[in-house]
């Protein structure tokens, strides 16, 4: 009995049918559903696939599903779940993966239940829809979105907007930030903050307000199926209007002083595939301010973290 019993186990596990029963496919259900190189829009596309297509689901990344795609460079793609259902491949439609040449690739082809009668018809296959894959773009390239999209896709990693906090020895800064990423590497941020400064020898403070315009440039990109990383490099111009608080009450205003300083960091910026829209940045840098009073010398080496949620 139990020899047979494991003849019956063998054979199930080893029928495929019965394995690939089991899976799951994602049915495009838009128009056009971009394939992405990894599980970010940030990523070049690197094909498409039209309605109907059923692309059999590798790893299930919560936003994102990983699918084979032989035209993509390690032979899988990525597509975003808001381009389709999720669900057992029908059995009029079954999940199927030709593999042809890089500049073209066989969608899964349609074939119509046969037309119940005594003696049923053999079904007949139609003709494999043709994907065309889009043409090699660079890492990290905004894509226009091409034909009709459902709610909820995500929006291009492009314009964001966020907060950031600063430290150094000498003080803490928090405040607001804008980046924007005109191409793959360039990017253009802007930080509002202020700034506390304390002092050894006193009980005295500087605040310091600040407007932060200047460049980063994204070294490459790495992706995996949960996290994609931009290391970075970049410089911004620090205009400061700075005022010394004193705990002595004078007759006169408190005196102020308005300076220029810079600063350059390197860090970088972390994307998420179960939370697109958002950006976190980690970097240190070396910065020379001016230090109109006494006794308050900003540090020259600083780290901050910033946040940015894209909105574009």
């Amino acid at each position: 009995m139990s020899r047979r019993a494991a003849v019956v186990v063998l054979a199930l596990t080893l029928n495929p049918a019965l394995v690939r029963a089991q899976d799951l496919a994602l049915t495009v259900t838009v128009p056009s559903a971009d394939v992405y190189k990894g599980p970010s829009n940030v990523t070049p596309v690197i094909g498409r696939a039209p309605r109907g297509t059923v692309l059999p689901i590798a790893r299930n990344l919560g936003s994102w599903v990983k699918v084979p795609w032989p035209a993509g460079p390690d032979g899988i793609g990525y597509v975003h779940v808001t381009m389709g259902r999720i669900g057992p491949p029908s059995a009029s439609r079954p999940v199927t993966t030709t593999t042809m040449s890089p500049r073209a690739v066989a969608a899964p082809a349609a074939a119509p239940a046969p037309a119940p009668s005594p003696a049923p018809a053999p079904a007949r296959a139609s003709a494999p829809i043709a994907i065309a894959p889009v043409g090699s773009t660079s890492m990290g390239e905004r894509v226009a979105p091409s034909g009709a999209r459902a709610t909820g896709t995500p929006v291009n990693h492009f314009f964001g907007i966020g907060g950031l906090a600063a430290t150094a020895s000498s003080g803490r800064t928090f405040g607001a930030t804008v980046r924007a990423w005109r191409n793959s590497h360039l990017g253009i941020q802007v930080g509002f903050a202020r700034e506390t400064m304390t002092s050894d020898i006193g009980a005295d403070r500087v605040t310091s307000m600040q407007v932060e315009p200047g460049v980063v440039y994204g070294l490459f990109d790495r992706v995996s199926d949960y996290i994609w990383i931009r290391p970075y490099v970049g410089s911004v111009v620090s205009f400061r209007r700075q005022t010394l608080n004193t705990l002595v009450p004078a007759e006169t205003a408190a005196p102020s002083d308005n300076g220029v300083g810079l600063r350059i960091f390197g860090g970088g910026e972390l994307m998420f595939a179960s939370l697109p829209r958002f950006g976190l940045s980690i970097d240190a840098g070396y910065r020379r301010l001016p230090t109109p009073f006494p006794g308050f010398d900003a540090h020259r080496l600083s780290a901050s973290l910033a946040g940015h949620w894209y909105i574009k």
